[in-house]
């Protein structure tokens, strides 16, 4: 256990363009190596895109990716009298945020395609739908926890 105090949650500035915390988020997870005006360009592209499509709801579309792709159940291992099982539990909220916006930036970085604005934006609008390989993660994992339903008993 820890000895210390339990760090303090910080909250993020909202995005200048949409005023919104949940973008931000998304910014810094677009991020690398600190370069958050190109992660900015990305994302604010990428949206871009999107309006093209859909006719100006890309800011919807990408609400709608984000609760499509976001997890309700994930396993996690336990050790019980010698041996490991993978116990089901529920996700917080805020762990299902994160998960869902790690898993829709690394399939948009397997993408094929030109620049990073567009295969975000790809991926962002199959998220929406209900398909791509983020909705087949998020399957994934929900099966998994299925599968071990049995074992629900361990957690604590």
């Amino acid at each position: 256990m820890a000895r210390r105090k339990r760090a303090e949650k910080r909250d993020v500035i909202p995005d200048p363009r949409y005023q919104s915390a949940k973008v931000t988020k998304f910014i810094n997870n677009v991020m690398e190596r600190g370069k958050k005006s190109i992660a900015e360009g990305v994302f604010y592209g990428a949206i871009d895109i999107i309006d093209d499509k859909m006719d100006g709801k890309g800011l919807e579309v990408f609400e709608k990716a984000l609760d499509n792709s976001r997890p309700l159940l994930e396993v996690k291992s336990r050790r019980v009298g010698g041996s490991t099982y993978q116990v089901p539990i529920e996700v917080r909220h805020d762990r299902a945020q994160a998960l869902a916006t790690r898993w829709i930036i690394s399939f948009a970085k397997k993408r094929k395609g030109l620049n990073m604005a567009e295969k975000l934006a790809s991926e962002l609008m199959s998220a929406a739908k209900g398909e791509g390989d983020t909705i087949k993660k998020k399957d994934d994992t929900h099966r998994m926890a299925e599968a071990n339903k049995a074992f629900a008993h361990f957690r604590w």
